[in-house]
């Protein structure tokens, strides 16, 4: 496993659509689980594939209480409610926002094995999902800030 590099607000890989995974190999494991150890290097709660360069449809978003969740293909379907709260991401540091997104999503993805799994998530879970679904189509958080995006002390 390795930390990689990140990529900030101004890369142009950030603003890219990602590409699907046809097929989760080795290499798609690897890239996982290095994106698990950079996440946590970084003190992040998730992280996209596009946020270390690749242009591949997967996040990994990692909730205290919820535990680790590995996201191939991504694919909402389902969402509901409205939550508006503070956002940052590694990609913007030193920044913080309101976003409104919902309070509930039905998400579909394939996991590492391959297989197609269905999770519901709820709360900050259902936020970090949008937060990173949204890297994956080229968008950032700053370009849903309702107010005016605050400094924040690392």
């Amino acid at each position: 496993m390795a930390i990689r590099q990140m990529r900030y607000d101004g890369d142009p890989v950030l603003r890219k659509v990602s590409r699907p995974i046809d097929t989760v190999t080795d290499r798609i494991r690897v890239l996982a689980k290095d994106m698990i150890e950079t996440m946590r290097a970084e003190q992040g709660v998730g992280l996209a594939a596009p946020q270390i360069g690749i242009l591949r449809r997967l996040f990994v978003v990692e909730i205290e209480e919820i535990g680790l969740h590995i996201m191939v293909n991504p694919e909402i379907i389902e969402q509901t409610g409205e939550q508006t709260d503070y956002e940052g991401c590694l990609s913007v540091p030193g920044k913080s926002g309101k976003v409104k997104r919902p309070d509930y999503v039905k998400v579909k993805y394939m996991d590492l094995e391959g297989k197609n799994q269905v999770l519901e998530a709820e709360g900050f879970f259902a936020r970090a999902i949008c937060h990173e679904n949204d890297h994956l189509n080229g968008i950032l958080y700053i370009d849903k800030v309702e107010e005016e995006l605050l400094e924040v002390q690392e």
